[in-house]
């Protein structure tokens, strides 16, 4: 029994090779306005922010964003190409 608990152990430690953390290419963006809640139960903001760097900087994008946030905040964004649609005044089944 005690040969076959060695084995297990040698051939778990065979694959605890060291890996590489790859981290995707992300730009920065600066909390400019903070427009209002959205989402189902309000736990996500939808903001105005200024891109600080790359190809679109100083292009101004609305973004939904979850967690806490506040104004001149720096947020990493993975793209800058997709745009949240803006806030309904009304909201649904209002008219």
């Amino acid at each position: 029994m005690a040969a076959r608990k060695m084995r297990r152990r040698g051939s778990q430690e065979k694959g605890r090779e060291k890996k590489k953390v790859n981290f995707s290419h992300a730009v920065q963006a600066k909390v400019e306005e903070i427009i209002g809640r959205t989402g189902t139960r309000g736990d996500v903001t939808q903001i105005r922010c200024k891109i600080m760097e790359g190809r679109d900087k100083n292009k101004i994008l609305r973004r939904n964003v979850r967690g806490p946030v506040q104004l001149d905040d720096i947020l990493m964004l993975r793209e800058t190409e997709i745009e949240a649609r803006p806030l309904n005044k009304a909201g649904r089944g209002m008219g």
